[in-house]
């Protein structure tokens, strides 16, 4: 054999014998008569037919100058820690660098905290913070006003049954009934009044 072999000539170059196949079957390579690899007519082809941009390893002076690196805001340091914390794994050092493998790492973490809360709010299973606030308010203003309202409407019953209860001789006022209701309902919402309830 006057040349190299699709193994020899692949080992030579650093490359896969499919590479090496593929380079001859596409006039890559130069061959001898008996079909064998000329390996140094095959480099100097090789070399004038591949885009050095394209080529594993491109000589130095085709290589892209490297981009010149930004410092990291300690505000994006400080929210890795904070998610990595929050999730129970290795957070930095204060004061020391993060790692990429803890910034993958808080990054995935995010993901997968945006992708729950989006997969439970189209299940229904989350609703709007202003919306339900809205909502509360209104339940809780028509919930006061019902109550504002009672004391008109069942004093001149209450008084009634009252007298009723007592006896004939016992005549309560349903003006005053109602006046006297309106002070403990009052009273009560005042001290209702004082509860916050809050979504967080």
């Amino acid at each position: 054999m006057q040349g190299l072999s699709e193994r020899q000539y692949a080992a030579r170059v650093g490359l896969s014998r499919g590479a090496i196949q593929k380079a001859k079957e596409t006039g890559r390579l130069v061959l001898h008569a008996d079909g064998s690899i000329d390996a140094d007519a095959s480099d100097q082809r090789r070399a004038a037919m591949t885009d050095p941009a394209k080529s594993r390893a491109a000589p130095k002076s085709f290589a892209a100058p490297k981009a010149k690196l930004k410092p990291v805001p300690e505000a994006a340091v400080a929210s890795v820690g904070e998610t990595l914390r929050e999730e129970g794994l290795a957070a930095p050092a204060a004061g020391g660098g993060t790692t990429f493998l803890q910034a993958k790492t808080a990054n995935e973490v995010l993901k997968a905290q945006e992708r729950r809360i989006r997969l439970s709010r189209l299940k229904g299973e989350l609703v709007d913070r202003a919306r339900a606030e809205t909502l509360m308010f209104r339940l809780a203003r028509e919930e006061r006003d019902a109550w504002v309202t009672w004391p008109a409407r069942v004093a001149a019953l209450m008084a009634s049954e009252l007298a009723a209860a007592l006896g004939a001789d016992v005549t309560v006022e349903a003006a005053l009934m109602q006046k006297v209701l309106e002070a403990h309902v009052r009273a009560q919402l005042d001290s209702l009044a004082e509860i916050r309830t809050g979504l967080g």
